[in-house]
């Protein structure tokens, strides 16, 4: 079969996961990822990755499709620093190039997240930012995207849209913050997507009902990929009525996005 296979060394690769990390049923890997993404993972034995034991897991699950060029034990996988995860890594400041010293060396290199694509709406920028400018190639594999599957499912603007991230805790900050991206979403037709920690997921549905405009369309996503999957994509003003419908439960990520 055709697809991605490791270089013989000095790429970064850059690899999805699938979107059930802390979920309660894990969907099978042939379902989520195609057969050139997991082989060319298999062929990977050096990684930069966000947590060290969600790697070794999801390793052992490809192993289980494709057998590991190492094996588990012998994967030599680096954490990304705990400060990255908290303040991000794409505003400078954190030098990555040393993570990289595996590819310069010759091997293939892995980048890897806890769910979906390494570097969007996680950390991992910095990596990738540090193997270009080490002149290392770096090669995207296929794989499920959480914010651009739910801006699919929404019925907002595909041609315009902008990720927000989180947004802040405090219950005024939060208002200021959900009434400004409103109000340029109103002015420009760009589609707000924004994400939030599960357990925060009812808050923070609560708030933008609270904050949005009755005619705004408002989208929530959750469980993408998954078999009880769901994406409800309405006005407020029909949310008000029966927000229950659509409120995400407390231990799934979702993805809200709302616009014109």
């Amino acid at each position: 079969m055709s697809g991605p296979t490791p270089a013989p060394g000095g790429t970064l690769y850059l690899v999805p996961a699938p979107l059930d990390f802390g979920c309660a049923a894990q969907v099978p890997l042939a379902d989520a990822l195609p057969e050139g993404t997991l082989r060319a993972a298999a062929g990977i034995t050096h990684w930069v990755c966000e947590n060290a034991k969600s790697a070794r897991a999801y390793l052992k699950r490809i192993d289980e499709a494709h057998p590991l060029a190492a094996p588990l034990q012998a994967q030599q996988i680096t954490e990304l620093p705990r400060a990255v995860h908290k303040k991000g890594d794409h505003g400078g400041g954190f030098d990555a190039r040393p993570l990289l010293a595996p590819a310069l060396a010759g091997h293939a290199m892995g980048l890897l997240s806890e769910a979906g694509m390494p570097a969007v709406a996680d950390p991992g920028s910095s990596v990738v930012r540090a193997a270009h400018d080490l002149g290392l190639p770096v090669v995207p594999l296929v794989g499920p995207v959480s914010l651009l599957l739910a801006l699919a499912a929404s019925g907002l603007n595909g041609q315009g849209f902008a990720f927000a991230g989180y947004l802040p805790q405090d219950a005024g900050e939060r208002a200021v913050r959900i009434r400004a991206l409103e109000a340029h979403a109103l002015q420009t037709g760009q589609a707000q997507i924004c994400i939030e920690t599960p357990y925060r997921n009812a808050a923070l549905l609560q708030a933008l009902l609270a904050a949005l405009h009755p005619g705004t369309r408002l989208s929530v996503s959750q469980g993408l990929t998954l078999p009880a999957g769901r994406t409800r994509s309405a006005r407020v003003a029909d949310w008000r009525k029966s927000p229950q419908d659509g409120t995400p439960d407390g231990h799934t990520p979702a993805v809200f996005a709302f616009g014109p």
